[in-house]
């Protein structure tokens, strides 16, 4: 128990004290917001900003610190202590850096800040495979919330197939649709049922714990997992969204375009990534205490797990809202990663998206490559496990590319000390992915890796470890030779 209320204390400092530091690093200042300055009624206009915070909650919060610590926990009660840790001085920092280069760039996506900040060559490769990323979300969270519908709230049933038309259906619109009249409108009430239920298992679970404790000590069976999925790298592509998450790079930018002064941000950027970890912290002690109360559940999938969990500490009603508020979790990130593809595809070629026409014209090609990956990844349990696996590595190249931008932009104003904020954990989360992608073999077969069956561990940390020092001085020497910028 102390794990878990120390680290929730540690979360809210982190946004107080760290938060601060990292504000007065990056700068926010009363300059003109892209909303302010150049509104074009569609992706760039104002929203007030308390449902800038929601959106941006909803936003990032996917499955990812809900199924992914249920998995996660298997690491054992230290994860209760990376959590917080790696998202107040990692993940916030990442969302942070993001927002506010895309505030600076006219709400600039993602890839034009890498093209500006790390080169032209950087950036071809990097939009694609980032343009692909969105992409793999989009279908992810189609069908991770499909399954949670068709297997938590109508058990028994063929819902699945008629659950994935109706998200993949309200993506496209919310995609279509200027940003204030579909998502502006729904998610102050998807954000309302998120809140209540992430409380009701809270306050289930501290009552639980209080009464038995040890339901809140690592379970025997974790040994099994743990033996073959080392804490590093696994953990930090694990539990992608509680700690750090490239994903949410992607997403800043949405919100940029909609925020009426730099003075929001860290309450915006910082104070949601940090209202994640929260939300991490919750269902990873919920799942540690379903482990041990019914260590059935070990060799159970996440969204079987998550029904379990909340039937056990809500009761069949409550537990139903908390699902339906999981839900909710998964369409509010990919209606966004299928709305940011848009924008960088036509950021990519130039393409203008406030005409109607355009947009749909570019929404095409995108909503044919996710139906494609829709049917493939039903095929089989094991293509939806390579749809995922590719997803979650992935994901964690973006957000060591967008540390390393931004410290390529905090070199360019002459911060060279506040550099450090994003150098840092840039660094470590290169050596992560890097690590992760040479060492793995994949399990049954699932090509998590790049290398046929995975190189010793030593020996990928070692060139993890190069890697991340060899796009560290590129950064640095980027950062260094350029003009002093304001911005």
């Amino acid at each position: 128990m102390s794990f878990f209320i120390g680290g929730i204390l540690f979360l809210v400092l982190g946004y107080f004290l760290y938060g601060k530091v990292v504000e007065r690093v990056l700068g926010p200042d009363d300059r003109p917001t892209p909303a302010v300055a150049n509104p074009d009624g569609v992706d760039i206009l104002p929203l007030p900003a308390w449902k800038n915070m929601l959106i941006q909650l909803l936003n990032i919060a996917g499955v990812g610190p809900v199924i992914g610590v249920i998995l996660g926990i298997k690491f054992g009660k230290v994860a209760l202590l990376i959590i917080p840790v790696g998202c107040v001085f990692m993940g916030a920092v990442h969302d942070f850096a993001a927002g506010m280069m895309s505030l600076r760039k006219n709400g600039a996506n993602l890839p034009k800040i890498v093209r500006e900040m790390l080169g032209a060559r950087y950036a071809a490769v990097f939009s694609w495979i980032m343009v692909v990323l969105l992409l793999l979300v989009v279908a992810v969270f189609i069908n991770v919330p499909a399954n949670l519908i068709d297997k938590t709230v109508f058990p028994g049933t063929s819902f699945f197939w008629p659950a994935v038309a109706a998200i993949f259906v309200y993506y496209i619109a919310a995609t279509l649709f200027p940003v204030d009249k579909i998502i502006g409108r729904v998610y102050p009430i998807f954000g309302a049922l998120l809140i209540v239920g992430s409380l009701a298992i809270s306050v289930a679970l501290l009552v639980a714990g209080f009464k038995t404790p040890e339901i809140l000590n690592d379970c025997a069976g974790f040994a099994g997992f743990q033996a073959q999925n080392p804490l590093f790298p696994c953990l930090f592509v694990t539990i992608a969204c509680g700690i750090i998450s490239g994903f949410h790079a992607t997403q800043s930018p949405i919100v940029a375009r909609t925020m009426t002064s730099e003075r929001q941000a860290k309450a915006t950027f910082f104070g949601m990534m940090v209202a994640e970890g929260v939300i991490a912290m919750i269902w990873a002690a919920a799942a540690l205490a379903i482990y041990n109360i019914a260590p059935d559940n070990l060799t159970q999938p996440g969204p079987v797990v998550l029904g379990n969990i909340t039937r056990h500490f809500l009761g069949p009603w409550m537990g139903g809202v908390t699902v339906f508020a999981i839900v909710i979790l998964a369409i509010t990130s990919g209606d966004t990663a299928l709305r940011s593809s848009r924008l960088s595809l036509g950021e990519m070629f130039a393409v203008d998206q406030v005409a109607i026409p355009k947009r749909v014209l570019t929404c095409l090609p995108l909503i044919v490559i996710v139906a494609l990956l829709l049917w493939w990844s039903n095929e089989s349990a094991k293509s939806f496990n390579n749809l995922w696996n590719y997803f979650a590595w992935g994901n964690q190249m973006l957000s060591a590319t967008t540390l390393m931008a931004g410290t390529v932009w905090l070199l360019r104003q002459g911060r060279t000390a506040g550099a450090f904020v994003t150098l840092i954990p840039g660094f470590f989360m290169t050596s992560v992915v890097a690590t992760f992608i040479l060492w793995t073999p994949g399990t049954g077969g699932q090509p998590w890796g790049l290398v046929p069956g995975g190189l010793p561990l030593w020996a990928a940390a070692t060139l993890g470890v190069a890697a991340a020092a060899a796009l560290t001085a590129f950064a640095w020497r980027r950062g260094r030779s350029a003009a002093p910028s304001n911005g």
